[in-house]
């Protein structure tokens, strides 16, 4: 018997062996540079914590403001999507804890998960048992987190950034960043020179452009712009404006029935009308939105799982609902459907047998409720919320789940 699927396991390397090769090459190259910069020696690690070396520090932190100047000069210039890159989701106060319990444990035993890999590479006794000690905690961890699942899972704030938090623009948020990195280099270096008797005179002057390179790329960011939704969509409209126009994103009724009575799929249902004609009708679990407000529901949105989520736009044709569609894919949505006919077509497919629900004429693409209700109830007519178990309708199936963003580590765990 096959206990583990090794063929299922290999796949992704048979199918681009050379992107593997490339991990591997970078793998190497990140723990032979820790190794040689001392990064293996738990003495070095834990003099930052005496203010004695603060190579760690410098490091660290240096490589992590380089990737973000240029990560976001890529995406200002248009050739990296920001909303690709996974950010992990914000729960603050595990978060805080964890920190705390991560940096006791690197001042006790001088490694961080990611450098104990690095000194166990090199046969260091005390790095393979922090290492071995790293694995204990998380077994344990796994066996125990049923019993503070509430706490563990509290203090979320989703896909949160420090421009969400003080409402800047990127780009200044960049550049107070790289200022506020310039500033702890400089004081690191004080700091070793007051307890570590380090004499700057003879630390390299290259030093001094290698920040005035990050001040200008931080600069170059800010007076280039990041990109809105206008922007990205001209970037894609070719191609996106082809699934419109040959109806690939439109989804019958019945597909949307079917999907909503699937336990694998978790359905979206964003409904872009007025909010008078949603209190009138709607489908059950639909959430209403005017199309100003879309843009707020992107970092939700980009939080959700990509190999289970579907999201329906709706209005009550396709017009508006179009827009909405536009607008999410510029955004880099994942999976986002148009309901072919809008609620208007709902409702003539489910809503026949209602007495109370009469069509009225109405003109054609401008966007209008096609029907008259005796009352504002919403959801609570039997077309809002007809069983999918009740109905077999016929429809070409058009929703195909698309899988662009996945979490990564990083740091130094």
């Amino acid at each position: 018997m096959n206990i583990f699927p090794l063929e299922a396991f290999l796949q992704p390397l048979a199918d681009n062996p050379w992107t593997y090769l490339v991990f591997g090459v970078i793998g190497f190259s990140f723990g032979f540079v820790l190794e040689m910069s001392g990064f293996g020696n738990s003495k070095k690690l834990a003099a930052q914590f005496y203010f004695r070396d603060l190579t760690v520090l410098k490091v660290m932190f240096g490589a992590i403001v380089t990737a973000m100047v240029l990560l976001f000069l890529s995406s200002a210039i248009g050739i990296l999507d920001y909303n690709l890159v996974y950010v992990p989701e914000t729960y603050l106060w595990p978060g805080l804890v964890g920190g705390v319990i991560m940096g006791v444990g690197f001042i006790i035993g001088g490694f961080c998960p990611g450098t104990s890999v690095v000194s166990t590479a090199t046969l260091k006794i005390d790095g393979a048992l922090f290492l071995l000690g790293a694995f204990v905690g998380v077994f344990a961890f796994g066996e125990t987190e049923h019993l503070f699942d509430a706490f563990w899972h509290s203090g979320y704030y989703g896909r949160l950034t420090l421009m969400d938090v003080f409402g800047l623009p990127t780009g200044v948020v960049v550049l107070l960043v790289v200022f506020m990195a310039l500033f702890m280099f400089w004081g690191a270096e004080h700091l070793e020179r007051i307890f570590g008797q380090r004499d700057l005179k003879r630390e390299p002057r290259l030093r001094y452009a290698g920040a005035g390179a990050l001040v200008l790329v931080a600069l170059a960011g800010l007076v280039i712009g990041q990109p809105d939704a206008s922007d990205r969509w001209a970037g894609i409209a070719a191609e996106k404006q082809a699934l419109l126009t040959s109806r690939q994103v439109q989804i019958e009724p019945g597909e949307l029935l079917a999907s909503l009575g699937d336990d694998k799929l978790n359905v979206v249902l964003l409904d872009v009308r007025s909010e008078a004609d949603y209190n009138l009708f709607h489908l059950a679990g639909a959430q209403q939105v005017a199309l100003d407000d879309l843009p707020a529901l992107v970092p939700a949105l980009l939080a959700e799982p990509t190999q289970s989520t579907v999201t329906v736009v709706m209005s009550n044709d396709e017009t508006a609902a179009t827009q909405a569609w536009r607008l999410l894919q510029a955004e880099s949505i994942s999976n986002v459907y148009i309901l072919a006919g809008g609620i208007n077509y709902w409702i003539r497919t489910f809503g026949a047998g209602e007495e109370d629900i009469v069509r009225r004429d109405v003109p054609a693409g401008e966007d209008v409720l096609g029907y008259t209700f005796p009352a504002a109830l919403g959801a609570l007519f039997e077309a809002a919320r007809p069983s999918p178990h009740e109905w077999e309708l016929e429809y070409t199936p058009r929703i195909k789940l698309e899988r662009k963003r996945s979490p990564s580590g990083g740091g130094c765990g």
